[in-house]
């Protein structure tokens, strides 16, 4: 089967590209003298992660209980379960567990943390300090930080594996110096807390940052044992506008048929709308001159980008472009198929059950790749 070939819209993935992209970081982690655990709440996928953690200690992140299972089947042991656990999650978390999986689980209250010590199970606990995002994290109240340590010191079946943070204010960077400064924040945030738990005499071994800014931009990462960017292995339109990569990394990107030609308005519609693309208009806040609506039109065959179009707006099932120069509708007559390149890969990616797999430079789908989707 050939790109040309395929039912739209599709997804796929550039096999060339995102294995470029994981080298890249890799060698990143290594220059900064960390263990990479990729973060995988973006491909959810076995094969995305084999090449992930290439060469590597073999850890992952995930943003789902079902990654983790899905991951463990896999052959991925090492899984840090990176978002706050409610207890009404500990008996499924504590299976995996019993089943030889070595799951770190994350919260960051000290009434979570008297939970996991009355559980019957064994939890490995990782505390989450926030850093500055202000999403989930216990701020700079060290004397909440200490209660759960305390209270993970003394249970007779959990431990306290370490401390994490996550700057997802990097995003809000627009140059290597904001990114460099949130970098920073997120590593003595971290480093410090882990800090102040040893001052107790309690051990602390994981201390984990990570996005997929901050990992490119820090100056170096001391007291760190890990990073965890997730982004970086598919990469976006809005990454590539902050600097993260460029747009000929993107590796993952919608392939949608042209339906429709209306001239008199100068638009021309897509069989990709919200549901295939989702609505999220990241770009949105690199102003003007980078706000890529809801996905960068690019050339099915190569991947480069088409005249600046974009979707402007969408439906459903319908992704609508602005078509300012009329000989385009020429150019890109009802039936032709071109690539929509996300705007935020990982809500793009969540509407399908798999990939379509090909090399940069080839036409020919070599592999299906399986996602693994749901909570």
């Amino acid at each position: 089967m050939k790109l040309s070939d395929l039912q739209t819209p599709c997804l796929i993935l550039d096999r060339t590209r995102l294995a470029r992209n994981c080298s890249r970081m890799i060698d990143r982690a290594k220059a900064l003298g960390v263990a990479l655990r990729p973060h995988m709440k973006t491909g959810k996928s076995a094969e995305i992660a084999k090449l992930a953690t290439a060469g590597q200690p073999g850890g992952v992140t995930v943003s789902t209980l079902a990654e983790a299972e899905y991951l463990f089947e896999n052959g991925f042991a090492d899984i840090l379960y990176a978002v706050c656990l409610p207890p009404s999650k500990l008996d499924r978390a504590a299976a995996l567990t019993a089943h030889g999986a070595d799951l770190k689980i994350l919260i960051d209250s000290p009434e979570v943390a008297e939970d996991i010590a009355a559980h019957p199970g064994s939890h490995k606990v990782v505390i989450e300090i926030d850093c500055g995002e202000h999403r989930t994290g216990v701020d700079h109240d060290r004397s909440r930080l200490l209660e759960i340590a305390r209270i993970l010191a003394g249970a007779e079946r959990s431990t306290l594996a370490g401390v994490m943070t996550h700057a997802g204010h990097s995003y809000r960077g627009r140059t290597p110096d904001d990114m460099r400064t949130v970098a920073a924040t997120e590593r003595d945030a971290a480093v410090a807390a882990a800090e102040a738990i040893r001052a107790e005499g309690i051990d602390c071994a994981i201390v984990s940052v990570g996005s997929t800014p901050t990992a490119l931009y820090a100056d170096h990462l001391e007291g760190v044992t890990e990073m965890r960017p997730g982004v970086y292995t598919l990469g976006d339109l809005f990454q590539a506008g902050i600097g993260s990569h460029g747009v000929e990394d993107i590796a993952a990107s919608v392939v949608a048929s042209v339906i429709s030609h209306n001239r008199a308005r100068g638009t021309l519609m897509l069989d990709a709308g919200g549901i295939a693309l989702s609505k999220d208009r990241s770009t949105q806040a690199l102003g003007e001159d980078g706000d890529m609506g809801f996905g960068l039109l690019a050339d099915l065959q190569t991947g480069a980008p088409l005249d600046g179009l974009t979707i402007r707006g969408t439906h459903q099932e319908h992704g609508e472009v602005a078509v300012g120069d009329p000989e385009l509708f020429a150019k890109l007559p009802i039936g032709t198929k071109v690539r929509v390149l996300p705007n935020h890969v990982c809500m793009t990616v969540a509407a399908y059950e798999g990939y379509e797999v090909f090399e940069e430079g080839s036409d020919e789908i070599v592999a299906q790749w399986e996602r693994r989707n749901g909570w």
